[in-house]
């Protein structure tokens, strides 16, 4: 009877025991979710993982995992899954990338309305030094590779990485004041702004100027929508994805 009964109870505690570590598990994950530092920590992780598999003798299975093809079916829809079936490059780069965009997008607009670029003045610091930080790269690049073959790389240095420059100032946490976050962040962006329009004039081959008309009237409509107060998340949905289907 002593041995049953010893044996009920360490059997009937084992259950809240692994469901404590269970919970406890689950409570560190939590933690580490909501840290402020815990995205930067995943993307400097994610950047050493990628340029150790990258530069090691496994290094072509990372180049194939990239271009990986992705499709979403819509039935017979024959024209909507030519759309959806992309890379996996392609889901990140022009999928998770403009939700990314578009997340800073609003945070800097916050700043403009009512925070620390409310004032032209302000404003214009990060513009100009944003502006500083194309040139001067360019041109030091130019410096030494005018007249050569690597010549035409001179828009490659224009470029901020804005997604490594939110990761470091993440995990940096409190330690970066706010005015500083936000002058980064709106460098970052008219930085990269710039360095997509140099892509556009002086790297393509050609430019749709029926499609940038298209994007510019659904913009319009947009902006429009804004100051009669429409106030509809669709509406926006729709008018945005029709301007950038083009």
């Amino acid at each position: 009877m002593k041995n049953t009964t010893k044996t009920q109870d360490s059997s009937g505690s084992e259950g809240p025991q692994r469901a404590q570590g269970r919970f406890r598990v689950l409570g560190l994950f939590q933690e580490f979710a909501h840290a402020q530092a815990s995205s930067g920590i995943v993307l400097l992780a994610c950047v050493i993982v990628a340029l150790v598999w990258a530069n090691s003798p496994f290094g072509s299975s990372y180049y194939d995992l990239w271009h990986l093809h992705l499709a979403v079916k819509f039935g017979n829809v024959e024209w909507l899954n030519e759309a959806f079936d992309r890379p996996l490059e392609y889901w990140i780069n022009d999928g998770l990338m403009a939700i990314f965009f578009f997340v800073v997008g609003l945070e800097i607009k916050r700043e403009v309305i009512a925070g620390e670029l409310a004032s032209p003045r302000k404003a214009m610091l990060p513009i100009m030094a944003a502006i500083g930080g194309m040139v001067v790269p360019a041109a030091i690049f130019l410096w030494f590779n005018l007249g050569g073959p690597a010549q035409r790389g001179w828009g490659i240095p224009m470029a901020t990485d804005i997604a490594f420059t939110l990761g470091v100032m993440a995990v940096l946490g409190s330690r970066v004041p706010t005015p500083i976050k936000v002058f980064l962040t709106a460098l970052a962006i008219v930085d990269d702004i710039g360095a997509v329009l140099v892509i556009a004039i002086f790297y393509t081959s050609e430019i749709s100027l029926t499609a940038l008309g298209i994007a510019a009237v659904f913009v319009v409509l947009m902006i429009a929508a804004n100051r009669l107060g429409v106030r509809s998340t669709l509406v926006y949905f729709l008018l945005g994805a029709c301007g950038l289907w083009p």
